[in-house]
Order: C-alpha cells, then structure tokens, then sequence
C-alpha cells in the first residue's frame, strides 16, 4: 500500500537501520561480556516505586506526591490474559474503563477508554514524559460517552516495551497542556542495556472462537561504554468471535424459503486481527559527566476485519426498498438499464409474501437470457439473501522522539527535544455494493483515509534556588512549540461515485461506509506555542507546596491560561494528607474541527440510516445549529489520605470532583427535511439524497464528575513463600449539568449511567521456590445501555464479579511456563431479552464492560536470557 508518510516514514527508515546496525557491532560485544543470570524468586525487590510525571523536581515515590499517581510494573502488565494494552490498563486502575465495540465503525478500529468517567481524549498520554500524537481515528460512534473523540492509540504500544507505567490521576493541563483533565499516562520503556526476554502466547475463549497468537520480544544492548540501545517487537493475530442470535427478519426470510441467508445473519463479536506488528526502540548515550542525548519511536501496523449491519434484502432503503404501490404492498426496487421510458420496460415486482425470489414478476428480471432480464436489475440477483458488509482498514502508527539532557553550570537542568508522530487509517469495506451503479459495482472498497500528524519541540529548564527553607525552592519552566495537521484523503472512485442508477433512487456510495469524495479531500492544520512555570518547595520538613501555570496560544482560536496548586502535609511518620485544585482545557482537535465522514447507524425508528458527520462550519451544520468550536474547561478538585504502616500495609483514598464545561462531541443524529436536502444539492453535495441525518461536532452540555479512588497494597510470608494483596477500587458519578437540544435524553442517560459507578479488583500473588500463583476478582457495578444509541433502553443491567487466575512455574533459572484463564467462571452479562432478535441480533448488552466473549484461557512460555 502506498501511503503519503514519506517524511517520518523516512526519518524512521534511517533511524532503524542505523540502530540494526548498532546492535550489530554491539552484539559481539555483548555475548562476550559475562553476565550473572539471576531467577525472578532471587531478583532484588524495589522497596519503593519511583515515578517522573506530575513533578519536574527529583522524581518522587508513589507516597509522597501531592497527587494520587499509580505504577504499574511490567510484571503487573504481563502477568494477565490480555495483550492489548487498554485492556491491560482496563485491569490494573479501575478508573479506568473499556468496553468491546464490536460494530462500531470507526471505533471498532481503535477503541475509545475512558479514566475517571472522562471521554477518551480527557487523558494526556506520554512516552518517556513526552507528548503522544493522537490516532487518525476519531469515534464517530462512541457509546455516547467518547462520541467525536479523538485520542491516542495507545493499543500500539507492546507490553514487553515497558520498564512501568505510571497513571496520574489528577487534572494536569496547567503542568503538561491539552488533554489532562482527568490525567496523565506516561509509558516508561525499559532501558536495560543487557539480557532479554523472549515469549509465546496462544489463548482462545471458552466457545471456541476467537484463538489468538502472540510472539513478543525484548533484547536490551550496549551502546558505546555507557549507554543502552533497547529493542522490542510484537506479532500478533487473532480469529474474530460470535456471540449472536439470528434477527427475526432473517429467521422469517428462512421460513418463507429463502435459503441464502447466513445463520446468523449479522455477527456481534470481536473483530478478525489479520495481522498486528509493534516496533519499539528506545536509545540513550552519555555524551558528558553532565549530559546525555536519547532517541526514542516506534512503528505500528494493525489490519483489522469486523462485522456489520445486515441488509435485508426487501427492505433495504436505497437498494432493495422500492416503496409501496397504491394498494400499500412493498415493492423491490427495480434498475432499469436503458433508462426509465426509454427501450425495454421493467415489470413492477411486488414483495407479496416473505420471499420474492419465487414471484414469477422477479423471475422476469432474474432471467438475463430475455431482454427483459438484460435490462431489468435488482441486487436480489447478485445477493438473494441480502448482505452483511464487512468493514475494516489499515492502521499505521509510527513516531521519532530525540533529544538532549544534563545539566549546565549552577545547576541548570535542561531538557531539548523534537517529536514526530504520526497515525494513519486507511479504512476498507467489502461484501457491499455502491448501488448506484447497478451490476457493474464492485463489492469491495477502499473508501478513504485519514492522516493524523504531530511535530513538537520542547525546551524545559529547572534550577533550585537555596531561599533558607527546609529544602530549595526548585523552578522549572519551558517552552513548547506543536504543529498538527489532519488530512483526509479521497476513497477509489466506485466508493463514492455517482452511477447511472442515482436518479432510479439507488443509493449512491460503498453501502455502510461511503467513500471520501475527491471535493471533500483536503488538509488542515495549525500550530500553538506554551509557556509554562512550576514551582515546589517544602515550606517546612513535613508540609510540600507546588503550583503550576502555563499559557497557550493556538493559531485557530486564540489562547488560555491555566494553573494549578497542589500540597502535602506529613502529620506523623505513618500517615499523610494531600490535596490540589487546578484549572484546565481540552482544545478541540483539528480533525474535530474539519473531518468529514458518513456512518451507518440504527435511527430512533429502527430502521438503518445513512449519518454524515460535517464540519461545524458547514453551511447545513450551521442551519442546524452549529457554530466555530472553543476549547472546554474544567475546574478539578482533589484531596485524600496517604498511611504508610511500618507492617508493610499501603493505603491511599482520594475524592476527586471536576466541573466540566461546553465539552465537546458530536450532536446525536438530526434529521434532515427535504428542503435540507434540496439546500445540500444546491451547494454540490450531489449526494445529499442518500444522507438520512447529519451530526456535527459542538461545544453542547456541560457535567460535573466526582469520585473517590483507594488503594491498598500489603506482603507477608505465608506457607514458606510471599504472598502480596493489593485492592483498588473506584466509584465514580457524572452528572451532566446543563445540555442543548442537540443532545437527546438517551445520550444523557449514557454519559451519565453506560460506565459502572463502582469497580474494584483484589489481586493475590504467591510465590513460592519455582511457584507463582495468582488470582484476581474484579467487580463491574450495574450499568444502563441505549442499544444501538438508537433509543432501546435496557435499565439496570446486572453488577458482575469475574474471576482471573494464573500460575507460572520455573524450569530451571531461564524458562517460564505459564496457564491461566481471564474471566475463569465463564461469566456473561445479562442476556439481552428485550432487543436480542427483534432488532438486530445481539445476544447481550454490547457496552457490557465485563465484555460479551464469557472466559479466555491462555498459555504462555517465556524465555529470560
């Protein structure tokens, strides 16, 4: 595939290649080296876990930030059933939260995750402490909560990459800019420069379905006397799953005799992973006593292959649906080839029974040895039982950090760096037509792509200043210099076009997803620079102040500034209490700002719809109420409790509360009149007539999110080994305060209600000799879906507790094979009872967050060198 990333795509060519090289002449070098291998039951144990965000002064541990912050070891991440890595983090912080988006659009492609009850874009997301490029996908269709958000594909980062991950959660936009309202992840890579770890992973679920492969692996080498050259790669395929009954209107075509139709005829499940390939490098060298440079980046290829809506074969507008005669009978729409009036006429075919394949009228048109059947076309003849299109694409993920640190004369520290980032997804959809063109349409199509691109520059300075106090004053400040730019490319020409059967009422586009237009192709772009400041210093030994300001200025509309001030106060040697207050923004994303698309989606009728998302600038958005996007602003409030018991016993509790204000997202679906479309046509949107409703992104409702997180960690020796507990848990409620017309009481009730207000999860380990045993319970609180966002309430859908289990055993002090089982009991949501045949098919609530696959067992060898 021939894609438009030549100038990272080349950067990065050089870079890998001169890093093969490194490793190498560095190979040599390192088997020669002696090195003392050493089992995971003798390796030192950290006593304290270091982390670098939220603070630019010396890194600090977990109990003494001012601000609730959780590492997450690489151990933690790959000791579970999971390997994509947001439903590791979905595991591990149970603020954090995930569903399956098995049909889904775009967002079956990248799926949305959500910290804090905030949308997927609310999480700054870091590597190495610097600034992660946001996904080319942007979740038309979000389950309410992500829908329009746009944030990083962080499922492109592979676990075996990661020396920890450290979750900060609190608002952070004052300290880091965009995005951190309800926090920060920074992804820290490992940094060895010897040994390694190589493993193979193969799972599948309890039905049978859905068998997954991985092969991963890390290798850390010399590079010159003091550095490091890390590398890890990742492949991983995965078969899709099913967990569908058949639609009553596929059943009744069956019963009437039509033997076409698949059994099910439309797939609830996880998507086919065709191929996943994850590349990470991360090199550092000392160049003085005093300084260091460091390079970092990646490159990612995921293909991915999911279900779609059925299509039925009488019904379907645009296709197979020719109206009704006077006497109200449904009639199949008929292309006539030559032209209507014009040559041989078409019969009218009338669907009076459940199966027009056996009316002697469609017999007329199915028969193409006739002139009549030459010239007469219904799609019934290419797809007697209707179809299901199969929808899918590309994603390519690459980026390029490189810089310098050290530290100058009277302790000058500096931080130099440049970041390229770019994402691309290149969608596809097959087994569908573009009905306009009639029997010459292909049934596979490239409807187009988007580019997301990110180039930064950052330049941070700090310096502590001796004032007479307990400890320095330590100051940082910087500046930051981002241009992004958003690009979309048009899809082949048959996913858009206009065929010859336009006029006849035939549909126009690749059915499902239409393809970009060459009039709607384009790139946007723009450019912002911050300043910002930090500040921290014990007032006394036991009482830590800090505070934060930053400015930003943005070239598309205009600048902010935000600021924060967080503190610590160690009252005795075992207890703590901490607290913040910060102010904070979310820019709206240029391809919020600019994208244009056309979704497939169940309207309020039940029926499916053609939904096109347009700029909110677009003539018809803003006939419909849409006006130039404006960043939203939150006020977030946190305080909570650090004990720290000399048993070994960890406790942390923390409230949070942030008000949220003119957030953006996409407006549920508004209908369009006639004369809409007439005024759409009359602007050259010569394919208006197929688009059913429009959405478009808007400054529309304001919320207000509080919640309470607890941590607890405790070890003991038990039974001749060590076994360690630790609970997290999380409750969370948001409330929308005030919305706009555009935003329907379905969606309220799921931005409000479709997260579990409460989850929690216990994790035991016990090691023991050549022994590791785990078990983990996690508990999912009850939740509210509209089905299909289409107003299909299903209330009250039923808390779940699952079960994890794993054990690992030593052979010798290099190979490890691990059993285990994710959601062990087999557990699945409530059956969907209420929506399951009549509407289209899904057997559970889809938005379940336990997932609708029941239980995944999984086996791992793994290889330490």
């Amino acid at each position: 595939m021939k894609t438009t990333l030549s100038p990272l795509a080349k950067n990065l060519r050089s870079v890998f290649a001169a890093s093969a090289a490194i490793s190498l002449l560095s190979f040599n070098t390192a088997i020669a080296q002696e090195q003392t291998e050493q089992s995971a039951q003798e390796a030192p144990e950290d006593v304290e876990q270091i982390a670098v965000v939220g603070t630019r002064a010396a890194p600090r541990s977990v109990g003494e930030s001012p601000v609730p912050i959780d590492i997450i070891s690489d151990e933690e991440f790959k000791n579970q059933g999971s390997t994509d890595m947001v439903s590791m983090l979905q595991t591990v912080v149970p603020s954090f939260n995930v569903n399956e988006q098995p049909i889904n659009d775009a967002s079956t492609l990248v799926r949305p995750a959500n910290l804090r009850g905030m949308a997927s874009d609310h999480t700054l997301v870091l590597v190495n402490g610097k600034r992660r490029h946001r996904s080319a996908v942007i979740t038309f269709l979000g389950g309410g909560l992500s829908d329009g958000a746009q944030g990083p594909d962080i499922s492109v980062i592979p676990a075996f990459a990661l020396k920890q991950v450290e979750v900060l959660r609190d608002g952070a936009a004052a300290q880091y800019g965009s995005d951190a309202i309800a926090g920060v992840v920074n992804f820290v890579l490992k940094d060895a420069s010897e040994g390694g770890v190589a493993e193979a992973r193969y799972g599948s679920y309890y039905e049978g379905d859905g068998e997954m492969m991985q092969v991963s692996g890390n290798i850390g080498l010399p590079l010159g006397d003091d550095g490091f050259a890390n590398f890890t790669a990742e492949y991983r395929t995965a078969d899709p799953t099913s967990r569908s009954v058949q639609r009553d209107d596929a059943a009744g075509l069956i019963a009437a005799g039509n033997t076409f139709v698949a059994d099910p005829a439309q797939i609830w499940g996880n998507p086919e992973i065709k191929d996943d390939i994850k590349l990470f490098a991360n090199l550092g060298m000392e160049l003085s006593n005093s300084s260091e440079a460091y390079l970092f980046g990646n490159y990612a290829e995921r293909e991915v292959e999911g279900g779609f809506y059925y299509r039925n074969p009488h019904t379907r507008g645009g296709v197979n649906d020719g109206g009704v005669d006077d006497d109200g009978t449904p009639l199949l729409l008929v292309g006539d080839l030559d032209g209507v009036g014009t040559g041989v006429q078409c019969p009218t075919v009338r669907i009076s029974d459940g199966n027009v394949l056996d009316d002697a009228d469609y017999g007329l048109i199915a028969d193409n040895s006739t002139a009549v059947g030459a010239n007469c076309f219904a799609f019934n003849e290419l797809f007697p039982g209707g179809f299901t299109p199969r929808f899918g694409g590309t994603i390519t993920d690459m980026s390029l950090v490189f810089g310098t640190k050290g530290e100058l004369a009277n302790e000058i520290g500096y931080d130099v760096s440049v970041n390229l980032g770019q994402n691309e997804v290149d969608f596809a959809i097959s087994n569908t037509v573009n009905p306009s063109l009639g029997p010459a349409t292909p049934t596979s199509f490239k409807p187009g792509r988007y580019t997301q691109s990110e180039q930064t520059f950052d330049l941070g300075l700090t310096k502590p200043i001796d004032i007479g106090m307990a400890d320095p004053l330590f100051l940082a400040g910087g500046f930051q210099y981002r241009h992004e730019s958003y690009e979309s490319f048009a899809g082949d020409t048959a996913s858009y076009e206009i065929g010859p059967l336009a006029s006849q009422g035939f549909g126009i586009g690749s059915n499902g997803f239409p393809g970009l237009s060459a009039r709607s192709q384009g790139e946007a772009s723009r450019h912002n620079i911050a300043f910002y400041l930090d500040a921290e210093m014990y007032l006394t030994e036991n009482f830590l102040v800090a505070g934060a300001v930053r400015y930003e200025d943005f070239s598309d509309f205009g600048d902010t500034t935000k600021g924060k001030i967080s503190a610590r106060w160690q009252l005795t040697d075992t207890l703590a209490l901490r607290g913040a207050f910060s102010t904070g923004f979310k820019a709206p994303t240029i391809g919020q700002t600019n994208v244009r698309n056309v979704t497939t989606a169940f309207g309020t009728d039940g029926e499916l719809i053609d939904r096109a998302t347009l700029p909110p600038t677009d003539p018809i958005s803003v006939q419909k109420g849409g006006t130039v996007l404006t960043p939203e602003e939150s006020e977030s409030l946190s305080f909570g409790v650090v004990a720290n018991f000399d048993n070994g016993f960890f406790f942390t509790a923390d409230y949070y509360n942030i008000e949220l204000t003119d957030r953006i997202s996409t407006t549920s679906g508004i209908k369009l009149t006639d004369e809409d479309i007439a005024a759409l046509l009359a602007q050259g949107v010569s394919d208006a007539s197929s688009f059913s409703e429009v959405s478009f992104f808007t400054n529309d409702f304001d919320t207000t999110t509080e919640g309470v997180d607890v941590v607890a960690n405790y070890s003991h020796e038990m039974f001749g080994g060590d076994t360690k507990y630790s609970l997290a848990y999380n409750w969370t409620s948001t409330e929308v305060d005030e919305a706009s017309d555009n935003i329907s009481a379905e969606r309220i009730r799921m931005l409000e209600d479709n997260l579990p207000s409460t989850r929690w999860s216990l994790t035991t380990t016990h090691t023991n000799e050549n022994w590791r045993l785990l078990g983990r319970l996690n508990y999912f609180g009850s939740i509210y879906e509209d089905h299909l966002d289409s107003g299909l309430p299903i209330e009250d859908i039923s808390s779940e507790i699952t079960l994890d289990l794993e054990v690992g055993y030593y052979i010798g002090e290099n190979i490890q094979l691990v059993a285990g089982a994710k959601n062990a009991l087999d557990e699945y949501p409530d059956e969907n009872v209420l929506y399951d045949n009549e509407v289209a098919g899904a057997a559970y609530p889809v938005t379940s967050p336990i997932g609708i696959n029941g239980g995944f067992y999984y086996a791992r060898a793994i290889y330490t060198f």
